[in-house]
């Protein structure tokens, strides 16, 4: 549901339609979107999102109008059935469990509908979505302290309308521990909340909470205004990122030449390097490429970098060019093993030539860092996992900037 608020910000006035949303709160196997995915169907048909590329859309789209029409939330399985490939499953091997709950836009009394509005309302800020998964009706509940804030302000007291006290340490725990992770992932705890469905000698099932977070977009500084540094701001924005330009010549570094760009900075791009990390707007999530082909700028902007604990450092230029920097980057005293962070030449080794395809291959290397693929190759000659588990991604994207997964993830 996180993930489609700015989407459904115009589902949410009051009398529109009522909605709802499709969530994937576990998946196992081979399956084309992790847990956190959303799909929203509107009363009329409307569609935004997807959940599996196309094989189940179809039966989430019925679910959805059923659940619309009974007012009460349930989940779905789905899976790859060998008797028949082309039936409702997932052909890929996999296996996807969807939640599906209504919304009422405008309703007061329905959580969904004032979570979403809250979240809409809060734009990029850093923000969690939990709802529980194992009643019927629905439920939501929006925290947007970061991990660690002051008693009363952190996700205790929120939770209380979810369970119990007596279940209460331990779902903290749990929830505390995905929002310092980030993404989205579904825990489990002892019975809570007495839904009023279970009668003498019942036994409860565990709780099921949904933990969606929101963190800040991360960033991605390019250095050096120029056309291969405009197709690289176009390209990724596609991944989220909050991208600057920042480049000392002002007659370059004009905001009407990168209308794509978040933001374009005239300034020296060491020294704005500094004065950003100084405030601690730049993080473990943090890219930087250079791409100025000059010494000046060059040289004491990745000695800086390479000091920081950035998730991505690279530079443009030739082989040739690669090995006078290095030279001058040892003069400069930078450490073998900071070094070794830098990505020079730039890019995956994709035969690139014009700035688009430059801009490209940039976007492939850095998705192969995010995601612990240091060793790309095309899919069609590899035989492993499409996807690396979400643990290994994390590891992957700590060691390679040199912090803690703690320290990568943090709200800020």
């Amino acid at each position: 549901m996180l993930t489609l608020v700015d989407q459904l910000a115009a589902w949410l006035a009051p009398g529109s339609p009522p909605f709802a949303v499709a969530t994937v709160v576990g998946a196992s196997g081979s399956v084309p979107r992790p847990v956190g995915t959303a799909m929203a169907v509107r009363a009329d048909g409307a569609v935004i999102g997807s959940l599996s590329g196309g094989c189940v859309e179809a039966a989430v789209h019925a679910a959805a109008l059923d659940a619309i029409a009974v007012g009460e939330c349930h989940r779905e399985t789905f899976g790859y059935s060998d008797d028949d490939a082309f039936a409702v499953g997932l052909t890929c091997g996999g296996a996807l469990e969807v939640h599906v709950q209504p919304v009422r836009p405008g309703d007061d009394a329905d959580p969904g509908a004032l979570a979403l509005a809250r979240l809409a309302a809060g734009g990029d800020a850093p923000a969690a979505l939990v709802r529980r998964l194992d009643l019927a009706r629905p439920t939501a509940v929006v925290l947007r302290d970061a991990p660690g804030a002051p008693a009363g302000n952190g996700p205790d007291d929120a939770l209380r309308g979810l369970v119990d006290d007596g279940a209460l340490p331990a779902v903290a725990a749990q929830v505390d521990a995905v929002l310092r992770a980030g993404g989205a992932a579904t825990v489990h705890a002892a019975p809570g909340v007495d839904d009023g469905t279970c009668g003498p000698g019942d036994v409860e099932e565990p709780v099921a909470l949904l933990v969606e977070t929101r963190l800040a977009p991360p960033r991605f500084v390019v250095v050096g205004a120029n056309d291969f540094a405009g197709a690289l701001v176009r390209a990724v924005r596609l991944l989220g990122y909050h991208v600057t330009l920042v480049d000392a010549r002002e007659v370059f570094a004009a905001p009407r030449r990168f209308p794509q760009a978040h933001e374009v900075v005239v300034d020296w791009p060491d020294r704005y390097l500094a004065a950003e990390s100084a405030a601690g707007r730049l993080d473990a999530r943090t890219a930087v490429a250079v791409l100025t082909h000059d010494a000046k700028f060059d040289v004491p902007t990745l000695r800086l970098a390479l000091g920081l604990p950035l998730a991505y450092v690279g530079a443009m230029g030739s082989r040739r060019s690669h090995a006078q920097r290095l030279r001058a980057l040892r003069a400069e005293g930078v450490a073998p093993e900071a070094l070794a962070r830098l990505r020079s030449p730039i890019g995956l080794d994709l035969g690139a030539v014009t700035p688009e395809e430059v801009a490209v291959s940039v976007v492939a290397e850095l998705v192969a860092v995010r995601h612990g693929r240091d060793d790309a190759h095309p899919l069609s000659r590899t035989d492993g996992p499409l996807h690396a588990p979400p643990d290994d991604r994390r590891r992957s994207s700590s060691d390679t900037s040199g912090t803690d997964s703690k320290e990568r993830s943090r709200w800020t």
